[in-house]
Order: C-alpha cells, then sequence, then structure tokens
C-alpha cells in the first residue's frame, strides 16, 4: 500500500490570531456604528447593534467554514 501524501494546515501565531481577531472587531464596530446611524442616533440599543453586526460580520465566515 502506498504512503498518501497530505497537505499540512499552517498553524497560526499568536500574532495572527489577535490580528484576525482585531480586524473582526473593528468590522464589527463599523458596522454597529452603521446601524446607530441608520436607527437615527438613537441612544439606547449599544448592545442590540453590537450583537446584530457581531451576526451579520461573522456569519458569512461561518457558513464558508461549514461548506
Amino acid at each position: 500500500m502506498k504512503p498518501t501524501l497530505t497537505t499540512r494546515t499552517p498553524l497560526r501565531t499568536t500574532r495572527q490570531t489577535t490580528e484576525s481577531t482585531s480586524d473582526i472587531q473593528e468590522q464589527i464596530r463599523r458596522r454597529a456604528h452603521e446601524l446607530y446611524e441608520q436607527s437615527g442616533r438613537e441612544d439606547g440599543h449599544e448592545l442590540e447593534d453590537w450583537l446584530q453586526a457581531e451576526s451579520e460580520v461573522t456569519e458569512p465566515k461561518a457558513k464558508t467554514a461549514a461548506a
């Protein structure tokens, strides 16, 4: 039986992971601010805006990973 060749997935360093996390958090922050402005800059909905933004930003990545 011939051995099969496998391609190894490179491990991410802490720095790469931190940079990725920072990028995602920045995207979420920007989207949450857009939602805030779209709602007429109404205070008191920070958590809702953040959670919606987080869902929007991370959901496409989750679908891609599942595919």
